[in-house]
């Protein structure tokens, strides 16, 4: 067994010379590269913990399906990756999962390639399933605002979830962004609040008179608790809160408010970006509030401004009312 070290990593070079029926052997092998091309993604690439799991999940999910089919890293070809992806579109998943999982996979293949370890990349030139126009969920600012109003001011945590969702609202930061926050991070004599974003880059968010009073509350009365964790938001048992925490929280939330709608953090988001266009925000101001790396990715708000635009316009305009 020759073992060869290039850019610290063992590249298994015997492996294509594996009888092709010890599959278990060659995955055990496949788990090696598995583990460290993810720990590429979160260390070179800076990958994002949840990224992270969708790729370690649809990675997996493939490896299962080499076992089923008896087949391996090495000898999947393009027709299998065809089958693979026919077999994707069958389980009627979303088009955006399966262009997710796909990529995923051809990501996964050209790290091997680029090690020796597969001699082609069986997901190249696979067609990309066309993604779905899917406009942005966001609420309207009444439901805002009753969002806030049905908060309960005798519960324990109130000022925690109120300093929350305002600062959710006012900055349109990610979940992961808002539970990563420190109180270093936040400046409360000019109001700006550091945000690390994907890529861990850093962005400066500026925060409102509201969202000050809030957070500046919260802060003072859970001062001993933040400091003890390091962290900005703490859970009801004193230590730090979760994304599933976070989420809790906001489901909760919407409950009391009998609002019947699916909200959850990425909606605060998306309301920030269009509610800011809908006054009249630049986009590419926007752009840099929100930590996007396109503008495109941004411009889609603006198709919800539009649509909103137009409902407001037919039900507002009287020649439309006369039919």
């Amino acid at each position: 067994m020759l073992f060869i070290y290039r850019a610290g990593l063992y590249c298994i070079t015997w492996i294509n010379n594996l009888n092709y029926d010890k599959i278990q052997t060659k995955n055990e092998v496949v788990e090696i590269y598995v583990n460290d091309f993810l720990r590429m993604l979160k260390y070179q690439r800076n990958f994002s913990d949840h990224s992270i799991k969708s790729y370690d999940h649809d990675i997996h999910e493939f490896i299962t399906f080499l076992k089923t089919e008896s087949l391996s890293v090495q000898t999947f070809k393009y027709i299998d990756a065809r089958n693979y992806l026919a077999m994707l579109y069958g389980r009627n998943l979303k088009k955006s999962t399966v262009s997710r999982k796909i990529s995923t996979l051809r990501s996964y293949y050209n790290y091997l390639a680029d090690r020796d370890c597969v001699d082609i990349n069986p997901f190249t030139g696979l067609p990309f399933p066309k993604k779905e126009a899917v406009l942005p969920d966001f609420m309207y600012e009444n439901e805002i605002e009753a969002l806030f109003s049905s908060l309960d001011e005798n519960h324990k945590m109130y000022e925690r979830d109120l300093a929350i969702l305002e600062l959710l609202y006012a900055t349109g930061m990610r979940a992961g962004e808002l539970i990563s926050l420190r109180l270093q991070d936040i400046d409360f004599t000019v109001q700006v609040v550091r945000v690390l974003g994907k890529g861990r880059k850093w962005r400066v968010v500026p925060f409102h008179d509201r969202a000050a009073r809030a957070l500046k509350s919260y802060a003072e009365t859970y001062s001993e608790e933040i400091l003890k964790n390091d962290a900005m938001w703490v859970n009801h048992r004193g230590g730090p809160l979760t994304v599933r925490g976070l989420r809790h929280i906001i489901d909760m939330t919407v409950k009391r408010s009998a609002l019947h709608l699916d909200i959850h953090p990425h909606t605060f988001r998306h309301t920030f970006a269009t509610h800011l266009l809908n006054n009249g925000a630049d986009l590419r101001a926007v752009q840099d509030l929100l930590g996007h790396e396109s503008l495109s990715t941004t411009q889609r708000y603006t198709h919800v401004t539009t649509e909103q635009l137009k409902k407001t316009y037919l039900n507002a305009h009287p020649s439309n009312k006369k039919r």
